[in-house]
């Protein structure tokens, strides 16, 4: 609004997007576009490389609404970082799955006001709530939330098992990168573990094809063994390359599956709470 103008009433909501002119849709497209890449290009920096692995592309409405609202100040770290809580709280929080019209108006309005003025905590934020069990019940990507902790395991500085090259932007697409089991499918079973617990994402990291295929189904001692041997690399540099992955290398060496999941859990959960 204006200096002289009364305020507008913001609305997503199907009918206002149908009321406007070809001429409002001419004056706003280019900077609404705008938003779209820059969020495209954020989300990259977060480790969300392609549209399988996005959360919520629902998100993407308000995200990229308020990027083009932003312009240039999204430059500035400040602002980047108060943003991208706003996203992650929308992930783990789980809240844009559906009846989304209400959020997307409080969003524009509140995550502008608290970058730009510093105001109060968007309600998005504080409506935000993660429970430590979720964990055990995220088993594929259907669940933003679980794509969500697969982007966190990116952000380790993490390296592919097989190569040790850092798994960034090139090489996700070059090798093939997906999320895999640490404790593999075929050894769970052998060893009557129930699939609730062997299938959930805290028993999964990101590996390319050829690793995956490596580690077969053989127990993580068996398979560590082999992976060194064929980096042909030190301990202490093997040892980093698994830390890399958030796991607790003694744990896959022993095959003790409840002391990895309990250590694991909570070490993934150190990095949603930061």
């Amino acid at each position: 609004k204006g200096k002289d103008e009364n305020p507008v009433a913001v609305s997503a909501k199907r009918k206002e997007m149908l009321n406007l002119s070809l001429e409002e849709y001419k004056k706003y497209r280019s900077e609404v576009v705008k938003g779209f890449i820059k969020a495209s290009k954020i989300l990259v920096e977060n480790h969300i490389y392609n549209a399988r692995d996005l959360p919520y592309s629902t998100q993407l409405v308000p995200m990229a609404a308020i990027l083009a609202k932003l312009g240039d100040k999204i430059e500035n770290i400040g602002n980047k970082n108060k943003l991208m809580r706003w996203f992650w709280c929308g992930v783990f929080g789980e809240l844009y799955g559906s009846a989304n019209e209400t959020r997307y108006a409080l969003d524009l309005v509140q995550v502008i006001d608290w970058i730009e003025k510093d105001g109060i905590e968007p309600k998005s934020i504080y409506d935000a709530n993660f429970s430590p069990s979720r964990l055990h019940t995220l088993r594929t990507r259907n669940s933003a939330a679980y794509k969500g902790v697969y982007a966190l395991l990116l952000n380790e500085n993490t390296r592919d098992w097989l190569s040790g090259t850092k798994i960034d932007l090139s090489t996700y697409f070059a090798e093939s990168i997906d999320i895999h089991h640490i404790f593999p499918v075929v050894w769970c079973e052998r060893n009557k573990l129930p699939r609730n617990d062997f299938d959930c994402i805290i028993n999964k990291t990101p590996l390319s094809g050829p690793t995956n295929k490596f580690v077969s189904g053989d127990a993580p001692s068996k398979y560590l063994e082999r992976l060194k041997k064929k980096l042909n690399v030190s301990e202490e540099v093997f040892t980093d390359i698994l830390k890399s992955h958030v796991v607790n290398p003694d744990f896959l060496y022993s095959n003790d599956f409840y002391s990895f999941l309990a250590d694991r859990k909570e070490q993934i959960l150190q990095r949603i709470e930061r």
